[in-house]
């Protein structure tokens, strides 16, 4: 029997955070001290989270995202890809990294299953890419951009979160880049998640910038069919383009009714929803099919019909517990 929850919402993508660690410091994610680690014996192995995937795509999980922290800083991820493709059921498999190591990954991974990635890149100027990431080699994540092509991670999709003050100038220019390059750029609001930035409301714009700056280029954006993994992205074409244009807007305009993911944390807690903050622990039942599936479905079940992040954008956190941060729940 498929997950559907109580709104009629089926669930076959499943996101796992394979590590909290993180080879860059973005501001929206930690503060500049970086966040307290997971200790290493609380991580899921590999072999837990294929008993998990496994019992996932017996209930109808189809699609899964690798993510972080950094996927690539752990060892051994290759082999988790390989592993996972192996899985009855299991269709589609892509990653979303900041793109670093990509020079070095990004053929084994596609060798091993791996069809797609999300690199996250907030910034095309290196002061600026520094400002955000606290560290890190701008050169360095476009080798990995131009690496992904290489192989055939397609679509290879750019995350951009939009910061006012920060990178909102360079709109235009990751316009240009969708235009130039067989690229997806896809503008990303801003979320208030973790309780680490106190400056989120001077930081948030709507999604409305980038088309009122695609109008003052004289640069119509075309509604398009989203190519593969769009995902809640409204997607668009540019004249001549060579690639396209994603607007993911979870505060101005949440997507809560198509929602049809769920999320396992880098400590084996399945969630329902990035924002809200109840979680069950799977680990205990790692190895026991039966109690996992039941796991699963009692997480969906109790999956709330929206998020309300446009509240805690204007107030402040309103979910009870723990405000976990994007680097220890998985992007």
């Amino acid at each position: 029997m498929p997950l559907i929850d109580r709104f009629g919402r089926a669930h076959d993508y499943l996101r796992i955070s394979v590590t909290d660690r993180c080879n860059l410091r973005c501001i929206y994610c930690m503060g500049p001290e970086g966040v307290k680690h997971i200790p290493h014996q609380e991580i899921l192995t590999y072999e837990e989270i294929l008993q998990i995937v496994a019992v996932g795509a017996e209930l109808g999980i189809k699609k899964i995202r690798i993510t972080g922290g950094e996927p690539l800083v752990r060892k051994g991820v290759v082999s988790l890809v390989e592993g996972i493709a192996r899985i009855p059921g299991i269709s589609d498999i892509a990653m979303t990294t900041n793109g670093i190591l990509l020079p070095h990954y990004a053929a084994a991974l596609k060798k091993a299953g791996l069809k797609r990635v999300n690199i996250s890149l907030d910034s095309m100027r290196e002061e600026v890419f520094k400002k955000i990431t606290r560290r890190g080699d701008l050169r360095a994540v476009q080798e990995g951009i131009k690496a992904s092509l290489e192989v055939g991670l397609q679509p290879v999709k750019i995350n951009t979160v939009l910061m006012k003050g920060i990178n909102h100038t360079e709109v235009a220019d990751f316009l240009r880049l969708a235009q130039e390059y067989p690229l997806y750029v896809r503008f990303i609001e801003y979320m208030p998640i973790g309780d680490h930035d106190r400056k989120y409301g001077r930081r948030y714009l709507p999604l409305s910038y980038v088309k009122e700056t695609a109008a003052s280029m004289g640069l119509p954006l075309i509604p398009a069919d989203p190519p593969a993994g769009a995902g809640p992205a409204e997607s668009f074409t540019l004249p001549g383009g060579k690639g396209g244009i994603g607007l993911i807007h979870p505060i101005s305009r949440h997507f809560c009714h198509s929602c049809n993911r769920l999320r396992l944390t880098a400590d084996g807690r399945l969630k329902a929803c990035l924002y809200w903050q109840e979680e069950i622990p799977l680990r205990p039942a790692a190895g026991d099919r039966a109690a996992l599936r039941e796991l699963f479905r009692q997480v969906v079940g109790s999956k709330a019909r929206q998020h309300l992040m446009s509240a805690s954008a204007q107030h402040g956190p309103v979910s009870p517990g723990l405000m976990r941060n994007m680097s220890k729940t998985g992007g």
